[in-house]
């Protein structure tokens, strides 16, 4: 599945671009709207940012080099009318652009950065299976055999007593959409060892057409006035402020950030006309694959990763690629030192914040398993797992 996250406010050029798109494609002129939905990619090799081109070349290159640092496993194509000077075209390099292409493109053309994108993607999985095998993890993880003996048993058993519904979940899937049952994905386990992860498939195999055949639906939304571009205030000091002669009741100071409230109110404005329309119900996501999500029956496949011995019942989850690929470092090395697994310690913990945490703080909880993982440590967080389901809060 592709995804393209269209950044700009021409109209014309969106309906050129969502009309060649294979996949999800989504549009907003506001760079702030578009990280939630980025960070909820899973597959960001397969993600494609279309930037379009304004005259302003030192504001396109922040903002690119902003979304470059921020997701640097996303690709980004800048979208231009004229032929870049050789000046533009290395200060657009250096920011983060990975290719340029036509705000005209022709079918042929957009085609062509698929077929890139989806080799890319094959190369970077072969790339960074390579760089472990040269490069060896030192004191690999090695599973205990008390550990896996209980994780054969346990996936057996919840094979056995779950089979009714795992039997009538793939008819059910079979009967409502043609394709596999299983959906398989590649995952970085244990000792970064890249794997199947198995998956109920949710979604049509035709998703794609899906998406054309309900665009009358309106996947993204723009408001029909010119974006508002605010004062400039993300680098503004409070010393900045007061030099300036601006009142301070007037200021609204973040944390990463100080504007006006004449400002923000507009901002906020622009953000609401411009915040994505999603379709009530998903064309991509079947009838069935919206039960199967809902209480999470989608995931028991993974009973048969942990019997082949993928994965354990209790673990570090498996990260995607791009996510792996970030955590190589000494200091983060330690969270694949311990087995991959099907609930862990990080989907138990902050229940009474409704398990919102930072990405670091998981990673650290990731490391902590990893360093105290015990028999009794599974225990308490099998139970807090069978706890939280029943609590129906997410795990």
């Amino acid at each position: 599945m592709f995804y393209f996250i269209y950044i700009g406010n021409n109209k014309t050029q969106i309906s050129h671009f969502q009309r060649m798109a294979q996949g999800t494609f989504i549009a907003n002129s506001d760079v702030q709207a578009v990280f939630p939905y980025i960070e909820n990619i899973r597959d960001r090799y397969n993600t494609v940012l279309l930037f379009e081109q304004t005259l302003f070349l030192d504001k396109d290159s922040s903002i690119i080099s902003l979304l470059h640092q921020k997701f640097p496993r996303v690709y980004i194509t800048l979208l231009v009318d004229n032929t870049l000077s050789e000046e533009a075209r290395e200060k657009y390099r250096r920011s983060g652009v990975s290719n340029t292409l036509s705000s005209k493109a022709t079918i042929v053309e957009f085609k062509a950065l698929q077929h890139y994108i989806k080799v890319r993607r094959k190369h970077k999985i072969e790339e960074f299976a390579k760089s472990i095998s040269e490069h060896p993890v030192p004191k690999p993880f090695k599973m205990p055999l008390g550990k896996r003996i209980f994780d054969i048993v346990m996936a057996i058993c919840a094979i056995i007593v779950l089979s009714p519904i795992l039997l009538l979940t793939a008819l059910a899937i079979r009967l409502e959409s043609k394709g596999k049952v299983i959906y398989a994905s590649k995952r970085v386990g244990t000792n970064y060892r890249i794997f199947n992860f198995y998956k109920f498939r949710s979604m049509y195999t035709n998703a794609d057409s899906r998406l054309k055949e309900l665009s009358a639906l309106n996947q993204y939304a723009l408001d029909e006035s010119e974006s508002y571009q605010g004062t400039n205030t993300a680098n503004i000091t409070i010393n900045d402020i007061t030099q300036q002669g601006t009142e301070l009741q007037n200021i609204l100071i973040g944390d990463d950030e100080i504007i006006l409230e004449e400002d923000f109110q507009k901002q906020k404005a622009q953000n609401n006309s411009n915040a994505f329309v999603k379709i009530a119900n998903d064309p991509r996501i079947t009838k069935v694959g919206h039960f199967i999500r809902k209480y999470s029956i989608d995931e028991l496949p993974q009973l048969f990763n942990i019997l082949i011995g993928d994965m354990s019942v209790v673990g570090n989850r498996p990260l995607p690629l791009y996510e792996a690929e970030l955590l190589t470092t000494d200091k983060d090395i330690d969270r694949f030192m311990a087995p991959a697994g099907l609930t862990g310690l990080w989907q138990v913990e902050k229940r009474g914040d409704t398990g919102r945490m930072s990405a670091e703080e998981r990673k650290q909880l990731d490391v902590r398993y990893a360093r105290e993982c015990s028999f009794l440590m599974d225990m308490k967080i099998l139970l807090r797992t069978f706890t939280a389901f029943i609590q129906k809060e997410d795990v």
